[in-house]
């Protein structure tokens, strides 16, 4: 049974103390551990750092957005300024939210995962 998610509970994250790897080259925040762990989403973190190592390192940054319609969704990578890199077709997901979106920056030897309160 999928535990409860409030996703109020991302607003708290500001900046971050910790970083979490998840491969050699990809960090999570605070804030996007805890979203992983408590919207048991880590198949998002993945499916992210996937799209960061096709994309490389010319931008320094990307902004993910997910939106979810019904058991479905759509994950679109691009440079912050609307330029896609990539998207991606999610067949089902259980996600909570009907839409997030999420930053990853290059700091010269990872990328690091966060929510945009943590920029």
């Amino acid at each position: 049974m999928r535990k409860t998610f409030d996703a109020t509970q991302l607003t708290q994250f500001i900046g971050t103390t910790g970083y979490y790897r998840i491969s050699r080259r990809h960090l999570l925040t605070d804030g996007t551990k805890y979203l992983a762990e408590e919207a048991e989403c880590f198949w998002m973190m993945d499916a992210i750092a996937s799209h960061l190592s096709e994309i490389g390192t010319e931008d320094w940054f990307v902004q993910v957005r997910m939106t979810v319609n019904g058991k479905r969704a759509t994950m679109i990578y691009e440079d912050g300024s609307g330029k896609e890199h990539a998207r991606q077709e999610i067949p089902y997901t259980d996600f909570p939210m009907h839409a997030i979106s999420l930053f990853a920056c290059w700091d010269g030897e990872h990328w690091v995962i966060m929510l945009p309160s943590e920029y």
